[in-house]
């Protein structure tokens, strides 16, 4: 048993480490038309900067059993988040679009190791608070992702260097380790069940229902990414202009952070988690209908609102496997499958996306495409509850 203090500092370690699992991805977005000039790209190149990551995301997070096993958490989580200090530190010096390349996936693997042993961490050291430590760990990768697609624009402004704006992402990288270190001092790992008989553990990859968790988290990844980097082009074609398009996604960031803290406390005191989840899915179709007017303030209206499934899906995507599973080595094997499939299908999804637009020129093809993603969850959604009351 850990005492209060170190679980406290387990939580703070939780936190920071989540904050640097977007940053790297998300810092990109701002500085993607100024990347493309600088170095003569075209958009279809640019866009890998943020697609490769995604993919590496779901092809590496395998690792983070085989890593856990073979040298252990602590090194584990140490060799990742230096990885992810130094590809990201890189950055300042960019010369060439190979180095950004090589960046962007060095920065998926890293993130790819670091989700499935966190949320199996949590499985193992908060057995009786999963979804308010669930909610602590999407909080941090949320306020990630907020302040890097707020700061990374300011900090361009300042210093007229757009390697210097990516590159001061690392900061929060080495922060992670500090914070790591000092929680470390006390003994940490996720056990494996030696004992456990082979063919008594869960496969996830012989589960329906880890196939379905799979497919949900893929749809709910190219929906969170898809929306991020199209939600200011859509704006821009109903009139807004680029200041208000950004102002409006910021504000749809605040929303979605609020659910990524509130939304698994909110859980915890429901038997279910289906009802709430069909709740937020369903906000999200109204969330395309009022985006669908052209008129500004129904636009905008539907733009918060959208905040709320996309704040909501990811915490209940790492409750899935911990709810379905009964150990922590698991829960890292399922959430690594899941999140292994899911993070290729949210990484090639955002693509057709773009090669939709190429071809119709209509924005109004991309929120059919959030709407077709968003009817495909609440079916799964529907079905995932059903197989939950069955197996129970």
């Amino acid at each position: 048993m850990r005492s209060k203090t170190s679980q406290g500092l387990l939580l703070f370690a939780i936190f920071i480490v989540a904050l640097n699992l977007r940053p790297a991805i998300t810092s990109i977005g701002p500085m993607l038309n100024i990347i493309r000039d600088d170095l003569l790209l075209s958009n279809t190149q640019v866009s890998l900067l943020t697609v490769i990551p995604v993919i590496c995301m779901g092809v590496f997070a395998m690792l983070a059993p085989i890593l856990n096993k073979a040298i252990g958490l602590n090194k584990t989580m140490y060799w990742m988040l230096l990885l992810l200090a130094v590809a990201t530190g890189m950055r300042y010096s960019v010369t060439s679009f190979s180095v950004l390349l090589l960046t962007a996936f060095i920065s998926g693997v890293a993130i790819a190791v670091i989700g499935p042993l966190l949320s199996a961490l949590i499985k193992q050291y908060f057995p009786m608070h999963v979804a308010v430590v669930v909610g602590i760990y999407s909080f941090g990768m949320g306020m990630g992702a907020t302040l890097s697609t707020g700061l990374t624009g300011v900090f361009y402004v300042k210093v007229h260097s757009y390697s210097f704006a990516l590159a001061v992402w690392a900061v929060i990288a080495i922060l992670g380790i500090i914070a790591w270190a000092v929680t470390a001092a006390h003994p940490i790992e996720v056990k494996q069940i030696t004992e456990q008989p082979a063919q008594k553990r869960k496969n996830p990859w012989r589960s329906k229902q880890a196939w379905s968790f799979l497919i949900f988290f893929g749809l709910q990844t190219a929906l969170f990414f898809s929306v991020l980097t199209y939600l200011v082009p859509i704006a821009v074609s109903h009139g807004m202009t680029l200041l208000q398009a950004g102002t409006l996604l910021s504000g749809m960031t605040i929303v979605q952070i609020f659910m990524n803290i509130g939304f698994p406390i909110v859980l915890q005191k429901f038997a279910s988690r289906t009802p709430a989840l069909v709740v937020i899915l369903a906000l999200g179709i109204v969330s395309i209908g009022l985006m669908w007017t052209a008129d500004p303030l129904w636009f905008a209206i539907g733009v918060l609102v959208m905040g709320i499934p996309l704040g909501g899906l990811f915490p209940i995507c790492l409750l899935m496997p911990m709810d379905a599973t009964d150990t922590a080595e698991e829960t890292n094997s399922w959430t690594a499958m899941m999140q292994t499939g899911g993070f290729i299908i949210g990484g090639i999804l955002p693509l057709l996306i773009a090669s939709l637009y190429d071809y119709t020129e209509n924005h109004y093809v991309t929120l059919f495409v959030f709407l077709v993603l968003f009817v495909a969850m609440l079916v799964l959604a529907l079905q995932i509850g059903r197989s939950a009351k069955q197996s129970s």
